[in-house]
């Protein structure tokens, strides 16, 4: 028994066992109703009517539901496999950017350090500097005072030997008074 009766030219099934499922037309399931519509109106008419006819168009029908389900099927598929890909590329641009941004921060944590480390040796050699000034001008000073000393008690040493000097020689003399 043919699926469709041949007395109705524009049906026949195109599915393959083991073929790609693919969206099916609504123009599909429309030409299955009218086609389903004329063998119920055979029916009705026609007392020697095959009801298997009928049986057959329920297969095609079952067919294209199938079909239909196994193109939303597939299409979900494929919206979910594109859906994580762009997870995956979004993971990989921010993983790309994160490790951008810490090579950027390691780079200027690098740099910091290298601005302070070069800050802290300017300082330890001002500060070694001022020490070596002070020593030199805490000398300058002690020998300056040295100095200040000395000439102060060889001023009073001479001072006191002209005074004794003096008192020596004026000792002879008579104060007029």
């Amino acid at each position: 028994t043919p699926l469709l009766y041949d007395s109705h030219p524009t049906t026949h099934c195109s599915f393959q066992v083991g073929s790609k499922p693919t969206r099916p037309s609504t123009k599909k399931m429309e030409e299955l109703l009218r086609h389903f519509t004329f063998l119920s109106d055979q029916a009705l008419q026609d007392k020697n009517f095959d009801p298997y006819a009928i049986e057959d168009l329920m297969k095609l029908f079952e067919i294209e539901a199938y079909k239909a389900w196994a193109a939303v099927e597939l299409e979900q598929d494929k919206e979910v496999q594109e859906a994580e890909n762009s997870m995956k590329e979004a993971e990989n641009y921010l993983d790309s950017a994160m490790e951008s941004a810490m090579e950027e921060f390691r780079r200027f944590e690098e740099e910091l350090d290298r601005q302070s480390k070069a800050e802290l040796y300017g300082l330890v050699q001002v500060a070694e500097s001022a020490r070596k000034m002070g020593k030199s001008m805490e000398k300058a000073a002690t020998i300056a005072s040295k100095k200040y000393i000395e000439a102060a008690l060889n001023s009073a040493g001479a001072s006191m030997k002209s005074a004794w000097k003096g008192l020596s020689n004026n000792s002879n003399k008579v104060h007029p008074s």
